[in-house]
């Protein structure tokens, strides 16, 4: 975890991701970078340099304005946050938000991704989604977004959701890495639906196996039954007062994706605890 991108908007839950992501920046003597890509009126295009190039005179003047505004905000953030415990730096970019954290991701060759989530609901959730939805989706290196205030120190409880049988070597070595990180135990969760039913001792076998396949340590395991799986996970974490929720994602996208969603991306919408994810393949 020696390279950790912070996609950041100025929100509060960006300010709450930042300050997270400062934690374990500290822990792994990584080099933090904050990135902000600002969106222009659609007439107005920039040059790389954030010059105005063209669009309407009023929106060249905000642009302007905008820019020069931005640079010097992320200059105030380098110069308050320099840490002789971690590299940080800090970029601005323009363009599409998602676009522009997918290409810095693998410019920066980004090893973890902490971003600020407000969630979505209803329409919106269900036709357009978020930024945070598409990176939890599709990043290639770990995701964990983050609403409100959280000190690293204080993630004590993680649980982690799955079926146990489509788990990549890569996603559980990453979790056990962030695990030792942050010194904190584990707890297992097999969510049973009325649609989607394994008996106990077939689930706590599955998890079993799954413990002494991956030397887990510090590991518990459970089965839980629910409505649904997003409610289970999220229920079952309040349950233990569990400090972080962990699952992988399988990444589906286009029609695939509309039919039959993401567990994943409706449990950081919905659970109020920092969510870890990471795309299965």
């Amino acid at each position: 975890m020696k390279t950790i991108l912070v996609p950041y908007d100025f929100s509060e839950q960006a300010k709450n991701a930042f300050e997270f992501a400062k934690g374990l920046a500290k822990k792994n003597n990584a080099h933090l970078k904050l990135l902000h890509v600002l969106e222009t009126p659609t007439m107005t295009s920039l040059g790389t340099m954030g010059t105005v190039e063209s669009g309407h005179e009023i929106d060249q003047i905000y642009v302007i304005e905008l820019v020069e505004k931005r640079k010097q905000q992320l200059a105030d953030l380098e110069a308050q946050h320099t840490d002789p415990d971690y590299k940080f730096s800090t970029k601005l970019i323009f363009g599409n938000p998602y676009a522009g954290i997918t290409k810095e991701v693998t410019d920066f060759d980004a090893q973890l991704i902490v971003m600020g989530s407000k969630g979505s609901s209803g329409l919106e959730e269900l036709l357009i989604g978020s930024n945070t939805e598409k990176v939890v989706r599709n990043a290639k290196c770990p995701v964990i977004t983050i609403k409100d205030q959280r000190d690293i120190k204080n993630i004590k409880k993680i649980v982690f959701a799955s079926d146990f049988a489509g788990d990549s070597l890569k996603v559980v070595n990453k979790l056990k890495k962030l695990q030792n990180t942050l010194g904190a135990e584990l707890f297992l969760v097999k969510i049973n639906t009325p649609s989607m039913f394994e008996n106990s001792r077939s689930a706590i076998k599955s998890m079993q196996n799954f413990i002494k396949d991956h030397q887990l340590e510090n590991t518990y395991f459970e089965v839980y039954n629910s409505s649904s799986e997003e409610e289970g996970i999220i229920e079952y974490a309040e349950d233990i007062n569990a400090d972080m929720i962990a699952m992988s994602t399988h990444g589906r996208t286009g029609f695939l994706h509309l039919l039959s969603g993401s567990i994943a991306e409706d449990v950081v919408n919905h659970a109020k605890r920092p969510v870890w994810t990471m795309k299965v393949k």
